[in-house]
């Protein structure tokens, strides 16, 4: 009979009776304090659920107003067996709920439509933080640009006037997803303080880092504040032909022609430059071939420094004006650039890929301090830098004949 019996209460914990099959699917409910006050002062500003599952079910949780309006807090949340726990604040879709009763109610239902556990209790808010921070005057100027370091169109201002102490976030947003995100410019107001916030955005090619690929974006900046409260704005972007500027003197190889050269008498030289990136490269005068007299510079030429701009240039070892590479010449005739008319001039770019031979000569007027003397060549991009593989390069002896 004991034998009978062992087998007995074997086949019936099998079957499922007694044991865990019978609890309830949604069981130990539990919500404290029942009474809660979120305005970020320390004090009951959340309240914690806790719940446990006997079987995988869809969990809701959700709050009913005194009007029976529902708010959820989560909803058809797939959920294994077991025990679990969250903290609410109040907060429900970015916004704080206003003070009250409510019902709150947990909601569990076994996978296919099947069986519902509901469980209900109450909860108080008091002195809840209602007022939601504001990005006012939220601006994008340019809302197209190009980032690629040619002198135009090369940044991006963002600008609002946050209302109220909050994180904020600033990014673009692609078409599948991606996320980039934009860092606030240091200023006297910090950043998620009350005031004006400014971004300067640049793609990060600055950095020498790739910008994201052309297209159109939405600029997403986000604030919240202490207890949860959000606020949300977006404006769109758009970027194109954007990417690091790249170009280099074809070979590191510089002909200067003669290599003596009587007092008086002209220095020539020429080389080759290529853009070997994948953005157009701007450039500006003198064309090549312009003569140099020794004794002056590209600004006395009136072809001043550019934002932006590539050019060609020359400098020798006894420079003492201050100022490298005082003769510059475009990186091209207009049959190797690509003319665009912007802001109603003429602009010219060597475009992805393409060669130009450049030349040009320099008269020696005055005897140099030693002799000979070193000539080079260089590649300036104007106001941004001069690449250490574009500077000094191929460095020649030349003598200057009396």
């Amino acid at each position: 009979m004991k034998r009978c019996g062992l087998i007995l209460l074997i086949l019936l914990g099998t079957l499922g009776w007694g044991g865990c099959a019978s609890r309830p699917l949604l069981y130990d409910i539990r919500i404290a304090p029942q009474l809660i006050s979120p305005n970020a002062d320390g004090q009951t500003d959340v309240t914690r659920i806790a719940y446990r599952l006997s079987r995988s079910a869809d969990l809701s949780i959700y709050l009913i107003d005194s009007e029976g309006q529902r708010h959820y807090f989560r909803q058809d949340r797939r959920r294994s067996a077991g025990g679990y726990q969250v903290d609410f604040g109040g907060v429900i879709e970015g916004r704080m709920l206003p003070d009250g009763d409510y019902t709150c109610v947990l909601e569990a239902t076994e996978g296919g439509g099947g069986r519902v556990a509901r469980q209900e209790t109450q909860l108080t808010l008091v002195d809840a933080d209602t007022v939601s921070p504001e990005l006012r005057g939220f601006s994008v100027y340019p809302h197209t640009f190009t980032p690629n370091q040619d002198g135009f169109d090369d940044r991006v201002t963002i600008e609002y006037y946050l209302t109220k102490l909050a994180q904020v976030q600033v990014f673009l947003l692609g078409p599948h997803g991606e996320k980039y995100p934009i860092a606030e410019k240091e200023r006297k107001v910090k950043p998620g303080e009350v005031g004006a916030h400014f971004y300067d955005y640049e793609g990060g090619v600055d950095l020498g880092a790739e910008p994201p690929p052309d297209g159109t974006y939405t600029v997403w900046a986000q604030a919240e504040d202490r207890v949860g409260n959000k606020a949300t704005v977006t404006d769109t972007l758009t970027i194109r032909e954007g990417g690091v500027p790249r170009a280099d003197i074809v070979n590191l190889e510089v002909d200067f022609d003669p290599q003596i050269v009587p007092l008086g008498e002209t220095l020539y030289f020429t080389l080759t430059v290529e853009n070997f990136g994948a953005v157009p490269i701007r450039t500006t005068g003198p064309p090549p071939g312009t003569l140099y007299e020794s004794d002056i510079n590209f600004n006395q030429l009136e072809w001043y420094e550019e934002p932006g701009a590539w050019r060609v240039g020359i400098d020798f070892e006894t420079n003492s004006s201050g100022r490298p590479y005082p003769y510059r010449w475009a990186l091209g005739s207009d049959e190797d650039l690509e003319v665009r008319v912007m802001d109603g001039k003429p602009r010219r770019y060597l475009m992805p890929g393409e060669r130009a031979v450049v030349t040009g000569s320099i008269r020696i007027k005055d005897p140099p301090p030693r002799n000979p003397i070193y000539f080079w060549a260089g590649l300036i991009h104007e106001e941004v830098r001069i690449d250490p593989f574009n500077d000094h390069v191929d460095a020649q002896l030349i003598s200057i004949g009396f």
